[in-house]
């Protein structure tokens, strides 16, 4: 009964933080800040957000808070200037916590247009964030920063209309990662998990097991972000390899990307009995509930893990006549780390085509090796596509397999970055 009374007095405190957020009522002149009510929108629910207004005003005016870059630092320096306690919850290095708010304010002005789906990326966001510790508060502290960062950046001269329009876009993603944080109050805000096996497959690569310590929910084809004890308020996001099993153990396979990072710690200096921190598991790159068609895959490196994922759950409930192609991308064979398993799945799925693509010679050929592949081996215009791995094969095979006629809508890939779409092309001019 304490853990209900306390959950519904968090869940109150969020709906009135919320309400706050969206209060529509009019105010006489001034900077909108500090929570105080921005006249112009009544934004309580996405559909009642004017996102495009706003969105042409700030896109018109980027010029005023560019780079992002100086205005994130600026952001960050008025906030931990104002309330140095804050600091303690962010990494040592800030450099990857700054290019993530980079990607998400630039999702959102990209996509302000679409107010539902800023509403559930921001959903999943406030879901994911408590594992950070985040409070209610802690928007309104983010608001304040950000409205002096923008007049630092445009040296005063910050029209009141582009920081409304700011202020808006801020409240309305806010209040979605309230609503998203409240609706996820019966739920841990992080897992612990032993690392009960640590295999070496390659010098630059391990496949770690984890068991939590309490179930973890998770879908085939979704990640989960990591924290190890050696580097503190650090995340990275990691598929989780295979279909949940009856012992609730997690299977990630990571790739050693650099020195002193996550997954540095992660390949070279974790061992059996170490244990690591999981946020809830993330990610729409899953089997849709009805399999009405072919299935297509497409991975490369560690995306590997999606992919098995994907099709060990397809094993499971594949309907009837479905039959699906796994094209798998790797440097050398030698990169194949995983064959054992993929020889499993090809020994018990007669449906399953697969079909390896090594590059023996990168930048040698005009074309990559997957682009190559897909192109050779029948039409995939009535198949449903997913697509996994380093940031540039993700890239390149969405747009090739749009060329090849496959609609949008059936081409399905997370984030090619850490959770956060990557921003668009070249800042518009001026800016």
């Amino acid at each position: 009964m304490t853990d209900d009374y306390h959950a519904l007095l968090a869940r109150r405190e969020a709906m009135r933080l919320r309400d706050r957020l969206l209060a529509p009522a009019p105010r006489a002149g001034g900077a909108s800040t500090s929570f105080a009510p921005v006249p112009g929108h009544d934004t309580r629910s996405a559909g009642a957000y004017d996102g495009a207004a706003d969105q042409e005003v700030i896109t018109l005016n980027l010029a005023q808070a560019a780079p992002f870059d100086r205005l994130i630092a600026h952001l960050y320096e008025a906030m931990f200037g104002r309330h140095p306690y804050l600091r303690k919850l962010f990494p040592q290095s800030m450099e990857f916590q700054q290019t993530h708010l980079e990607r998400a304010l630039w999702y959102l002005i990209e996509n302000l247009h679409r107010p539902a789906d800023v509403t559930a990326f921001c959903t999943r966001l406030g879901r994911d964030h408590r594992k950070l510790g985040v409070l209610p508060v802690h928007y309104r502290v983010f608001e304040e920063a950000l409205v002096e960062a923008l007049h630092r950046s445009a040296g005063g001269r910050l029209g009141v209309d582009v920081e409304r329009a700011w202020v808006r876009m801020v409240r309305f993603a806010a209040a979605a990662m309230v609503d998203g944080a409240a609706g996820a109050l019966a739920e841990p805000a992080s897992w612990s998990g032993t690392v009960v096996d640590h295999q070496r497959r390659r010098p630059d690569l391990a496949v770690l097991r984890v068991r939590p310590g309490e179930p973890y929910p998770y879908r085939p084809g979704q990640y989960a972000t990591l924290q190890t004890p050696l580097l503190p308020h650090t995340w990275r996001p990691y598929s989780l390899a295979g279909a949940p099993g009856p012992d609730g153990e997690l299977e990630f396979h990571v790739r050693r990307t650099g020195p002193d990072g996550v997954s540095d710690a992660l390949v070279t200096r974790t061992g059996v009995g170490e244990t690591l921190r999981l946020g809830p598991a993330q990610g729409t790159t899953t089997l849709d509930a009805d399999i009405t068609s072919d299935v297509l895959v497409v991975a490369g490196g560690t995306g590997w893990a999606t992919a098995r994922a994907l099709l060990e759950d397809l094993a499971a409930r594949r309907p009837s006549g479905r039959r699906a192609h796994l094209f798998l991308g790797a440097r050398t064979a030698d990169d194949l780390y995983d064959a054992p398993a993929l020889a499993r799945l090809q020994s018990r799925c007669t449906w399953l085509r697969v079909v390896p693509v090594i590059d023996n010679d990168p930048g040698m050929s005009e074309h990559p090796p997957i682009a190559e592949a897909l192109a050779g081996h029948g039409d995939f215009r009535g198949h449903t596509a997913y697509v996994s791995g380093p940031s540039g094969l993700v890239t390149t095979t969405v747009r090739l397999l749009a060329g090849l006629g496959l609609r949008a809508d059936r081409i399905h890939h997370d984030p090619v970055a850490a959770g956060i779409p990557a921003p668009p092309g070249p800042w518009p001019a001026g800016a």
